[in-house]
């Protein structure tokens, strides 16, 4: 990648108005964002950029993250999946925009204390849609695939809300 592409896509990647910088910790230097109050809740997710332009996330499980057996939630699984989505898609999307479609396999299971990280690319990106796929692991062995659709959308005012 030319540092002329490398450029464009970092500030694409920095873009977004509620990102936050993790500054200490494991994942100090890692981004998150502010505005997804059930992603902060469910979380912290973060990801970042690597010197080549890859979009890497991950997250540490914590007892809040386990289903009955002890084993990461399979919602939890797809609420990370789904954060990955935006974070893989940020450097073309360039704004806000909304999960039209998803798909995913659970593979394997992840306790309590595990890494969990995710890799993944943009397959396409059109005016309107974008698709991305990607693959969360533990200790490089696969737990989840997904694949899904974000549709570019235009950021609305909150509506009002009444007493």
């Amino acid at each position: 990648m030319n540092e002329l592409a490398k450029t464009a896509l970092t500030t694409a990647f920095n873009r977004r108005p509620d990102l936050h910088v993790e500054t200490e910790g494991e994942f100090a230097g890692w981004r998150t964002w502010t505005r997804d109050s059930f992603e902060t809740h469910t979380g912290p997710f973060y990801h970042r950029m690597d010197e080549n332009g890859r979009i890497a996330c991950a997250f540490r499980v914590g007892p809040k993250h386990l289903n009955g057996s002890g084993n990461v939630h399979g919602g939890c699984l797809m609420t990370f999946a789904d954060y990955c989505l935006f974070a893989l898609a940020s450097p073309v999307l360039q704004g806000p925009g909304v999960t039209v479609s998803f798909a995913s396999e659970f593979l394997d299971a992840a306790r309590e204390g595990a890494l969990i990280e995710c890799s993944g690319e943009v397959t396409r990106a059109g005016g309107s849609l974008i698709f991305v796929r990607g693959m969360l692991t533990s200790a490089e062995r696969p737990l989840f695939s997904f694949s899904g659709t974000i549709k570019r959308t235009k950021r609305k005012a909150p509506a009002a809300t009444t007493a």
